[in-house]
């Protein structure tokens, strides 16, 4: 492969996910927050104990598609080669994943926007923002053949480390009444 389409297509990896986040980072700076704003019809502390629960699921979910990942690529230790199902459930898991996060992205940008303090909801609020530029970067370099062979573990890396870091950010501190170290 040519050096320059190589470079080209590393470029648009990298840029089209970062233009993601950055949009939704100014959309949610910009836009005037509804505190009351509701989820499924639930309000409140309603909202965000569904949200937590949702969230918690699509904690599960990335676990999940972290465990298939590796035994596709023989990196789970003792369980040999993946069958062919393995890579389909593993597709579905992340159709999944990726639809249950919409609802609990759609009430966080429009019931609170991008907040900048305190620092518990600037980490959630960014990684918030961060979260979708992940998922196209690991749409564009799973579908692609021609970049290097680190780039795929590491989308999914930050895709899976981002959610980790939602969940502890909003569910954890929802349900525990703090998160350590935020």
């Amino acid at each position: 492969m040519p050096t320059a389409r190589r470079s080209a297509l590393t470029a648009a990896a990298t840029l089209l996910p970062i233009a993601i986040a950055v949009a939704l980072y100014v959309f949610g700076r910009v836009y005037t927050p509804d505190y009351a704003a509701g989820l499924f019809g639930q309000r409140g502390n309603a909202a965000n104990d569904l949200k937590t629960q949702l969230a918690t699921a699509l904690l599960g979910l990335a676990l999940i598609q972290l465990l298939l990942a590796l035994w596709m690529y023989r990196r789970l230790p003792g369980a040999g080669a993946a069958p062919r199902p393995v890579h389909t459930v593993h597709r579905v898991v992340g159709l999944l994943a990726l639809l249950l996060s919409l609802p609990i992205a759609y009430h966080c940008m429009t019931a609170y926007g991008v907040q900048l303090t305190p620092s518990r909801v600037a980490v959630h609020s960014v990684a918030g923002c961060v979260l979708y530029g992940a998922f196209a970067a690991k749409l564009l370099v799973v579908r692609s053949r021609r970049l290097p062979g680190w780039a795929l573990p590491a989308a999914g890396g930050v895709l899976i480390a981002t959610i980790a870091l939602l969940w502890y950010s909003a569910a954890l501190w929802f349900l525990d009444g703090h998160a350590p170290g935020l």
